[in-house]
């Protein structure tokens, strides 16, 4: 699996164009960035969170972390981390981990860390442990136009 099929449809149906990057298989975003030779900082990961309202992705750097006390004041709302196998249903046709950022194409409430948005390129994973996803920084915004916005990453 090169691309997962919703990510293709998403990004086709978007008009967004997109680079392929494979790379040996990873099982991390700073394994994929070493792996792909890509500053860490210009992937963006997906962070699943769950509550009693139902999932939300939040969507930050690869060399950060969520910081949940943030997210939870954004919201109003208690949220956790959420397991691998809680996440699998929600996306059926990627594998385990290889969670593309990209909550509107599963209909997942969805949160874009501030430090994303000046990127001129953004790179994440598609869908598998071994092909990462290249896109112009002002197209990675327009996929996730309805993305709520803010500051809650943190490098610690």
């Amino acid at each position: 699996m090169a691309i997962a099929a919703n990510v293709k449809s998403y990004l086709d149906a978007q008009g967004v164009q997109y680079e392929l990057i494979a790379h040996y298989l990873t099982g991390s975003s700073h394994e994929s960035a070493e792996a792909a030779h890509i500053d860490e900082g210009h992937i963006a990961k997906a962070v699943i969170l769950t509550g009693q309202q139902g999932p939300v992705m939040a969507v930050v750097p690869g060399d950060t972390w969520v910081s949940l006390s943030a997210v939870q004041r954004m919201l109003d709302r208690e949220l956790v981390l959420a397991q691998e196998d809680e996440t699998a249903g929600l996306f059926a046709d990627c594998h385990q981990g290889a969670i593309p950022p990209l909550g509107p194409a599963y209909g997942i409430e969805t949160l874009l860390d501030s430090a994303l948005e000046s990127l001129a390129f953004h790179y994440f994973e598609s869908g598998d442990h071994q092909t990462l996803l290249k896109v112009r920084g002002e197209d990675f915004l327009k996929l996730l136009g309805g993305a709520r916005r803010g500051h809650f990453s943190s490098a610690d």
